[in-house]
């Protein structure tokens, strides 16, 4: 499956480091299989793309699974073809690529509290990275706008996706979401920061018309590990991409790059779960 050039940055070397699967690992599938497939420049040398780094994530997955060599680079590579990066929802990916991360049925009243502790605890580091939010709509995200201005105060870069009528530029970047695009239906919230990448995702369970708002129910993934924040956050980078965010094209570029993983901020995370525990206990206590 060979990338587009413009997102083929990847050498073999990289590809290998951001999936934990050896070069010479690599080089025997292609040689056997004929995947991962590069673009190959005129040097000669491979070069890989983010889609690559997916597919080749989710042939791990499989084989975790039981599932023979073969059978799962076939089943990753139709999976990829029928999905391309960036054309697709956050939630959907990261269960393709890291299926080790289990859907938690969640209320309405619980997604928000954790929202909240997500963008407060981002704000609170004061350290640059990538944020995004899905809404779903305009006035969903009116009444959140203020706290939106204030992450874009403190981000590199802050993109919001609702059924806006078109991109406006500004930070937070707002992007359009068709009425049949993926993320239209998505709950989320992810923080591409160094120190504590955030990643929250989710979507509304169908037939619920009739619950109470705060009670409705999504089927939710949350993560705080490096490798799935930044799957997230290329997905939403790209979208925005695609929708003409003409400050979306460098950070799909940035975050191309393999995950620098480092020494988890302890601290950080402890004041992610307490206030997390705190904003969702005063919700139930309403």
């Amino acid at each position: 499956m060979a990338t587009e050039t413009r997102e083929a940055h990847l050498s073999i070397g990289d590809l290998a480091e951001a999936t934990g699967v050896s070069a010479a690992t690599l080089r025997i599938w292609e040689t056997r299989h004929g995947f991962p497939e590069p673009t190959r420049l005129p040097s000669g040398h491979r070069r890989f793309g983010p889609a690559d780094v997916a597919a080749v994530r989710r042939v791990v997955g499989l084989r975790g699974a039981g599932i023979r060599l073969d059978v799962a680079i076939a089943q990753a590579v139709d999976e990829q073809s029928s999905a391309p990066i960036g054309n697709d929802s956050v939630f959907a990916r990261l269960r393709a690529t890291h299926p080790a991360l289990q859907p938690t049925q969640l209320a309405k009243s619980t997604l928000l509290g954790m929202s909240w502790a997500i963008e407060d605890e981002f704000c609170a580091q004061a350290r640059r990275g990538h944020v995004f939010g899905a809404f779903q709509q305009v006035s969903r995200f009116e009444s959140a706008r203020a706290r939106w201005a204030e992450i874009a105060r403190v981000s590199d870069s802050t993109f919001v996706f609702a059924d806006f009528d078109a991109v406006a530029d500004e930070p937070p970047v707002c992007i359009p979401l068709a009425p049949d695009a993926p993320m239209i239906r998505e709950w989320a919230v992810v923080c591409d920061t160094p120190a504590l990448g955030m990643a929250l995702t989710a979507w509304e369970l169908p037939g619920q018309v009739d619950v109470p708002d705060m009670e409705r129910v999504f089927e939710t993934l949350w993560t705080v590990d490096p490798e799935p924040v930044r799957e997230a956050a290329r997905v939403c980078a790209a979208v925005a991409s695609a929708a003409g965010s003409r400050r979306a094209a460098h950070v799909v570029d940035e975050l191309a790059a393999p995950v620098v993983t480092g020494h988890t901020d302890i601290g950080a995370l402890t004041s992610l779960f307490n206030r997390s525990v705190s904003y969702v206990d005063a919700k139930m206590r309403r």
